[in-house]
């Protein structure tokens, strides 16, 4: 295990398929931070969501607000500057997916029962958001070949990127540190891990935009 040179609270984002949980389960691995996963394998919606979306984004929604008020109580309860904690997803994540997959009367209705689950978030030290383009994150989809992911089309993940780089263009809540990752393997490129280890170990202010390809190192 590395000394801990890195924010005690770090959570990563992007769309599905990009490299969280793995890059996730390095950090908190080489430098001891809690794991803080967001579990869909559990959502018993995914896989009917990912086939008929129209009839299935509300619940889905519903049951990952329910994880997060729970993820909430179990990680953030206590003092953070006492814990060192690693996520690979941001609070803010459910309204994001929400407005991208729900009518406008579901988006009123979920941010009402929403509200009654957690009115406000632990934001991290540092926010990382892991950015590819449409075609590579699909080719990483297929490739973990996860069942309920089989129905995941290009033309949603073209949304879903499009919905990130909106919501991360005028972001400024916390640190920002932005990684371009369309050419980067975290598990079996050590070297491409590295490079994000040097970021976490300097100090990032406001935003900043990294390309991790060869070319720029």
């Amino acid at each position: 295990m590395q000394e801990s040179k890195i924010p005690n609270y770090i959570a990563i984002e992007g769309p599905i398929g990009v490299g969280k949980t793995s890059l996730s389960r390095k950090i908190a691995m080489d430098f001891g931070h809690e794991l803080c996963l967001e579990e869909s394998d559990e959502n018993p919606f995914l896989k009917s969501f990912y086939k008929d979306k129209q009839n299935y984004a509300f619940a889905s929604q519903l049951y990952f607000v329910m994880q997060r008020s729970q993820q909430i109580d179990m990680y953030f309860s206590d003092d953070l500057i006492k814990r060192r904690i690693v996520a690979d997803f941001m609070f803010q994540k459910e309204d994001l997916f929400a407005k991208l997959n729900l009518t406008s009367d579901e988006f009123k209705i979920f941010k009402e029962v929403k509200s009654k689950f957690y009115a406000s978030h632990p934001k991290p030290d540092l926010l990382i958001y892991l950015q590819a383009t449409p075609e590579r994150v699909l080719e990483r989809v297929n490739k973990r070949a996860r069942s309920y992911e089989d129905h995941v089309a290009l033309e949603y993940l073209e949304r879903l990127c499009e919905s990130y780089t909106e919501f991360f263009f005028d972001y400024s809540e916390t640190p920002l540190l932005v990684l371009d990752v369309n050419d980067v393997d975290f598990v079996a490129n050590n070297d491409d891990y590295q490079k994000v280890v040097d970021c976490l170990q300097r100090e990032i202010k406001g935003r900043e935009f990294v390309n991790l390809t060869p070319s720029f190192f």
